[in-house]
């Protein structure tokens, strides 16, 4: 089953914030510091580049799209550089919003998709795929209906 990932400004946002936060946090024990207002500085632009990169999907090695082909491997594709196989890590965490999956690349560490970022019956189907191991089955029609 194929996957196509939409951007999502919503999550955007939540990153940017939370990253804000984090930067927060630092200034309160590092005020009077020119380090601590670097470091709050960078976590605020590591923000930004991570929703550029995970939620808006704009940076060339964003992933655009996923296709499962088994219980733990995937192919991405990626924004502008093609398609690459995957393998899914075992400790995925999948809640009714959420879905973050430990991918095996040397430059991803983990895949990041938000409830808005697929239509609610994709987000589902790839909720169950995350913590079963598999797609959900199509009910047949009952026999002799046709």
């Amino acid at each position: 089953m194929r996957f196509r990932l939409l951007p999502s400004g919503r999550m955007a946002l939540l990153i940017v914030l939370a990253h804000g936060g984090a930067a927060a946090a630092l200034l309160t024990v590092a005020y009077d510091s020119v380090v601590g207002w670097m470091l709050a500085a960078l976590l605020v632009a590591l923000g930004f580049m991570t929703a550029w990169d995970r939620a808006l999907l704009r940076a060339r090695a964003s992933v655009r799209g996923l296709v499962v082909d088994g219980p733990d491997d995937i192919v991405l594709e990626l924004a502008r550089s093609g398609r690459v196989k995957a393998r899914v890590g075992a400790r995925r965490w999948v809640s009714a919003a959420l879905v973050l999956l430990p991918i095996g690349l040397p430059r991803r560490a983990t895949l990041l998709v938000g409830w808005d970022m697929l239509d609610p019956e994709d987000f589902r189907r790839l909720r169950i795929w995350a913590l079963w191991g598999r797609l959900p089955a199509v009910a047949s029609a009952p026999r002799g209906a046709r």
